[in-house]
């Protein structure tokens, strides 16, 4: 059904490589110090895959979605903080890919192209987790721009992103369609950071809430439309849940990689524990599940690219699936390493750690599964 062409398996070997050498190297120190991984950042950006998914007419590689969740992939075998890299910047970006103006994309793609300035993205609060549209993040028009006001919370690679696409009300009482998009720069007045949070996983990811303090934004900052920012919300997500399965099948392959290797040279009763049948069935569901995640993530990717009508009910079946392998494989990997997994010597604990949030963010699993259900009711699946 399904066959990578020559130039993606090129970019598979081309990122494994960067990232043999010189993410993986550090992914233990970064989880350990939860500390922002900027080797991963500097190795990535010299080889243009910070970013891969910026058009060429902005600077970028303009590797297509597919492409793009194959860097992602490969990053997150290595160390799951770094894999964002990639996966925020796409999700900070995806927003202006998919609305902004043509004087907005100009203004700040490039940089994220360079690797001169980072994207995140700020969608939840305290308040408004799953149920997005009730924010309470303001921006109220006062002459040529906005003023924003509010706290945006879990922001990935907040502090050290330089701009910001934050959603905030601008009319009152309408609900979803009163909410719009801008772009915030982390040097604008009135921005500041809270104190990174302190995770079970993806510790080498700064997560932290952003305050807009009276933060003036110049209206031509607005991303769309007024009004149209939760639909661009909602839109980016159908793209970017592709991304955070990539990253889960990245997780899952690092683990069952490394578990494969471990069976092979652990001997017990006379012989490898590999050649356990039980271990066998274990190592067997543990590779079935992680090619079925990959193909799942595949051919979500292509509709992302095509832009398919049924491109929501993948994205949400890709993400969903593909995270509940990464952390049905990465416990797995801990159990087949047995004692020795459970610690932190051995990096399939950590894997397992980052696997966990894989079913939370960018949409709970259960949220997905809700996604689906109405899709799947509303006829909008592709019979295949």
């Amino acid at each position: 059904m399904f066959a990578l062409s020559e130039e993606q398996q090129a970019i598979r070997q081309a990122v494994r490589a960067v990232c043999d050498a010189k993410v993986a190297p550090a992914a233990a120190d970064v989880d350990a110090s939860a500390r922002f991984p900027q080797e991963a950042y500097d190795a990535l950006v010299a080889s243009d895959f910070h970013a891969a998914h910026i058009p060429e007419e902005y600077g970028g590689a303009g590797a297509d979605a597919l492409a793009t969740a194959i860097v992602i992939e490969e990053v997150a075998r290595a160390c799951a903080s770094s894999s964002l890299i990639p996966a925020v910047n796409k999700l900070g970006t995806m927003p202006l890919l998919l609305s902004a103006s043509d004087e907005v994309k100009a203004a700040y793609l490039p940089k994220v192209a360079t690797g001169e300035a980072m994207f995140s993205y700020c969608l939840s609060e305290p308040e408004a987790g799953s149920d997005a549209a009730s924010m309470k993040t303001r921006a109220l028009r006062d002459g040529d721009g906005y003023v924003l006001n509010g706290v945006k919370r879990w922001i990935t690679n907040a502090g050290v992103s330089d701009f910001y696409t934050v959603m905030a009300v601008t009319e009152p009482g309408q609900g979803a369609r009163g909410i719009s998009a801008f772009v915030v720069e982390k040097s604008d007045e009135g921005v500041s950071f809270g104190a990174p949070e302190k995770k079970l996983g993806i510790k080498g990811s700064p997560t932290r809430e952003v305050y807009l303090d009276n933060v003036r934004v110049p209206a031509d900052r607005m991303i769309g439309d007024e009004g149209s920012g939760f639909a661009t919300a909602m839109r980016t997500l159908d793209h970017t849940r592709v991304t955070i399965a990539a990253q889960a099948v990245g997780i899952a392959q690092g683990a069952l990689d490394y578990a494969l290797g471990y069976v092979q040279e652990r001997q017990q009763f006379g012989k490898q524990i590999a050649q356990f049948q039980g271990l066998q069935f274990m190592i067997a569901d543990m590779g079935m599940k992680v090619e079925a995640a990959r193909q799942l993530t595949y051919a979500a990717a292509g509709r992302s690219e095509r832009g398919d009508s049924d491109l929501t009910f993948f994205g949400a079946a890709a993400k969903a699936y593909a995270s509940d392998v990464a952390m049905e494989v990465t416990t797995d990997a801990v159990q087949l390493l047995g004692g020795y997994g459970f610690t932190g010597d051995y990096p399939v604990e950590r894997m397992m750690r980052d696997a966990k949030i894989t079913q939370i963010y960018e949409g709970t699993n259960q949220v997905q599964r809700i996604v689906m259900a109405r899709q799947l009711l509303a006829g909008v699946q592709s019979h295949l």
